[in-house]
């Protein structure tokens, strides 16, 4: 237990981008934060270099791909006792880092807490779990650009980000998951605070849970942790699927073939 008062100057953010060729979007994520001045880590995975002339900004500039390699790069790099995880295209509350702060300060015990979001249309952005204490069923909600942590925690425990998962990998969602199912798994304290922290864009259809991309990659999770079984969880998770209506009986055959596509690859990637 910690029970040396962080402050706010303690947070650090870790932003990945990789289609920007100018600052810009930085003003867009801290547009409600008056007088901002927490250190900023940007990762930018373009072949356009970004510099910036703020004090309080580092940028690695970087020709690797894949959202998993940014996160990983961002935290060998970072320096806060505190770091949060951020995407481009996010905009912060006014209060956010009081809110984070405070959620650490209030649960010293925690390694990781996670957040919540609101859409663009002023919505809540997922569904987010009941619980305080995190499990490996309630991180399955939680977005990556959502997650704060003790940076000595994460770094002595080696958690880190699957590179075969996320954006611009294998397998292009999933990763979020397996960075907290790993820190589960070490026994780390991962709880939830509910408050909001940010707004996001609404969730295109590519991200809908019955997209092959999304089956796809789900399907390799479940081989990932559960072997043989995940043949098994593959068929039970589409039923499901089928039972609220959001495929009809006639794909559930083809989603599952897309499903075992994802087992194969992860399989061969091994």
């Amino acid at each position: 237990m910690n029970n040396v008062a962080i402050k706010n100057d303690s947070l650090e953010i870790l932003v990945s981008t990789n289609v920007m060729d100018s600052d810009e979007f930085i003003y867009k994520m801290f547009k409600n934060c008056s007088n901002f001045s927490n250190p900023v880590l940007v990762i930018n995975q373009s072949k356009k270099k970004i510099n910036f002339t703020r004090n309080n900004f580092r940028i690695i500039n970087t020709d690797q791909t894949g959202l998993s390699n940014s996160r990983n790069l961002a935290i060998n790099n970072s320096k806060g006792e505190i770091c949060l995880l951020a995407d481009d295209d996010v905009t912060y509350t006014s209060d956010f880092i009081q809110i984070i702060v405070n959620a650490f300060n209030e649960n010293k015990n925690a390694d990781l807490i996670t957040f919540q979001a609101i859409s663009d249309l002023g919505k809540s952005f997922k569904d987010y779990p009941k619980v305080k204490k995190h499990n490996k069923r309630s991180i399955s909600t939680i977005n990556s650009f959502l997650i704060a942590f003790r940076r000595e925690s994460i770094q002595m425990n080696r958690i880190k980000f699957d590179s075969r998962f996320g954006l611009g990998s294998t397998f292009e969602t999933g990763d979020e998951y397996i960075f907290l199912r790993n820190a589960l798994d070490k026994n780390l304290n991962v709880i939830h605070c509910p408050r909001v922290i940010l707004s996001h864009k609404s969730l295109s259809s590519g991200q809908d849970v019955t997209n092959d991309k999304i089956i796809f990659a789900r399907a390799a999770i479940f081989y990932k942790y559960y072997g043989f079984i995940s043949y098994i969880k593959l068929f039970h998770h589409l039923l499901l699927l089928l039972k609220i209506n959001a495929i009809k009986f006639g794909e559930l055959f083809s989603k599952y073939k897309v499903g075992l596509k994802g087992i194969r690859k992860y399989k061969s990637k091994s």
